[in-house]
């Protein structure tokens, strides 16, 4: 396999001087990302795409935002909820099964694939199961379980079913991430688990073992810190002419036209919809928790065109940086972009997922 820089299609050679060096990326980023990134991004015997901003990307949505978010905030809620012990499970709802066959499924596809050597996908089919369980939190609310004693066999179905798909992720991890998935079985109380054949199947935690919530699994990455390798300019790698790039300087205004100065100043983003809810005494605004890839709350006046329940899950254009605004006594940072078309509304849309927090250009 060989890679390239995706920015410029020029090829990593030493005598370019822009090979990237793995000791010095595992140095910046970690083994664990640097090997996630590798076997996710790239398809196993084929050229490859590779750029910093690309890692960071990948880490700290991926990686920090839906596996360490998920991994903290149901242990967490484990050591309030529960006194940091496994609880004893009851009847278990759809909702309950619904995540547990969809880890076991993800467990079969996910072998299938790296007998394939198809790294990427088996990683992208856990990947499903962790966005899957994080859905499972804001639809399951444990936090407002926990409010009613009535509801307290509700609540430890909740937490454990929650807990179980965590060990089977860490078991998926172990030959990728084996520091990641160390820190995740000690946490999980785990620690002499190693292979799926023998441990993947439902139900392994026994109700009153100790959980034990350890550091954050991957702290965010600052985009500006690490973008350090740049590939070094050559004959083949021009410099943007400044003549096509127009300005307010050089093109006149006309009326209702934008400049591109003034256009370059707006952020569009992808954003992924994790959470929705109406908003009370209003007919057409909605309340929209997105990950962008940091989470912010949006208003939208998409009520009278979208249910609650249809949008957790897609990915629509937001413009990132509106000044915040309060709507029915909601704060809203950002936009989500839609098409109108008489009375019809129609929000943005993407032809194929992407990470939360990709800039549109």
């Amino acid at each position: 396999m060989s890679l390239y820089w995706n920015m410029n299609e020029t090829k990593m050679s030493k005598s370019l001087g822009n090979v990237v060096r793995p000791g010095e990326l595992v140095a910046e980023f970690g083994a664990d990302s640097v090997r996630y990134f590798l076997l996710r991004e790239m398809s196993f015997g084929l050229d490859a795409g590779f750029s910093h901003e690309a890692l960071v990307a990948r880490h700290n949505s991926d990686l920090t935002n839906d596996l360490g978010n998920l991994f903290s905030r149901s242990l967490t809620m484990v050591k309030n909820f529960a006194q940091s012990v496994v609880p004893q499970p009851g009847t278990p709802s759809d909702q309950d099964r619904e995540l547990t066959e969809a880890t076991l499924a993800m467990l079969t596809q996910y072998r299938e694939h790296l007998d394939h050597f198809a790294f990427h996908r088996g990683l992208a089919a856990v990947w499903e199961v962790i966005s899957r369980a994080n859905k499972y939190i804001v639809s399951t609310q444990p936090w407002e379980l926990a409010k009613d004693p009535q509801q307290s066999e509700r609540l430890n179905t909740v937490l454990y079913t929650l807990l179980e798909t965590l060990r089977l992720i860490t078991l998926t991890l172990q030959p990728i991430m084996p520091e990641t998935a160390a820190k995740m079985a000690e946490a999980l109380g785990v620690m002499g688990e190693s292979t799926l054949a023998g441990c993947g199947v439902w139900g392994r935690l026994v109700p009153g073992s100790p959980i034990t919530p350890g550091a954050q699994l991957f702290p965010r990455l600052q985009r500006e810190e690490k973008e350090k390798i740049q590939p070094p300019k050559t004959k083949a790698m021009k410099e943007p002419s400044k003549e096509k790039a127009p300005s307010s300087e050089t093109a006149p205004e006309a009326e209702g036209v934008v400049t591109f100065d003034a256009f370059q100043k707006l952020e569009l983003r992808v954003a992924e919809i994790i959470a929705a809810e109406k908003i009370a005494k209003s007919e057409r605004l909605l309340k929209l928790t997105v990950k962008a890839p940091e989470e912010r709350t949006i208003v939208a006046g998409i009520a009278q065109h979208y249910q609650p329940e249809e949008l957790v899950g897609r990915q629509v254009i937001i413009v990132a940086n509106l000044k915040p605004a309060k709507l029915m006594g909601v704060a809203s940072h950002g936009m989500v972009l839609a098409a109108k078309e008489g009375e019809r509304l129609v929000l943005s849309a993407l032809s194929g997922p992407v990470a939360p927090g990709s800039r549109v250009a």
